[in-house]
Formats: C-alpha cells, structure tokens, sequence
C-alpha cells in the first residue's frame, strides 16, 4: 500500500474506532448531540462545509480503486463524505433535517455505532499491519 493509503487508513481507523466507543458509552448525549446538530442551520453550515473540504482532500489525495479493500474503502469514505457534505450544504434545513429523520438515527443507533466499530476495527487493523511501500 502507498503511505497516504497506510496513513489515511490508520487516520480514518482510529477516528471511526474511537467515535463508535465514544458513541456506544453516551448513547443518549449522542442521540442529542447529533438532533441539536441537524435542527441549527448554522452548524449544520458549518459541519457540511467541514465534511465537503475532508471529502475533497481525500478525493484528490487518493482516489485509487485498485489495490485491495483497504484502499477501495478508502477511496468510497473519501467520496461518501464530499457527496455528503455537498448534500446538506445544497439542501435546505427542513430538506436536511428530512433527509436525517429518513436514517431514524436513534432506532438504528446501535447499527450506526457497529458500522463505525467494524469499519474503524478493519482499517485500524489494515492500517497499522502494513508498511508503506
């Protein structure tokens, strides 16, 4: 694997590892944090612009679709994150707070948290085993 895939695997890794834990031990500050989030335009400005310039970063940094699973996923969070951070910042308030209450984030929360959990264990793990070549 290159060096930018060993270091934004092990980046994005430990980020979704340690907010699933994060998330899983405050279930409910979560749950609130994340409602309070989608019903105040302002940062929910704020956080799509934050999410569209990390897409973008990691788009032109690495955007590779070969290579194995590691770098593939990669790739897809990179894209994920700019396609949703171009999302709330094109939709208004009542369409992003739709389009949030569509997920029903507190019903599958725990869903939501294993997702992180797994996908923050697998790059870690793919991550940290590898030595950029």
């Amino acid at each position: 694997m290159s060096p930018r895939t060993v270091f934004l695997s092990k980046l994005a890794g430990l980020y979704y590892l340690l907010a699933a834990l994060a998330m899983i031990s405050r279930k409910q500050a979560t749950v609130e944090a994340v409602n309070g989030i989608v019903r105040n335009p302002p940062v929910m400005f704020f956080a799509a612009v934050v999410a569209l310039i990390a897409g973008l970063a990691i788009v032109i940094g690495h955007n590779v679709w070969k290579g194995g699973a590691v770098p593939v996923i990669v790739t897809l969070i990179g894209w994920i994150t700019l396609i949703k951070g171009l999302l709330f910042l094109l939709l208004t308030p009542e369409a992003a707070a739709g389009v949030f209450a569509a997920l029903h984030y507190e019903q599958l929360f725990y869903l939501y948290a294993g997702i992180c959990l797994v996908l923050g264990a697998y790059l870690s793990y793919g991550g940290f085993r590898s030595a950029p070549s």
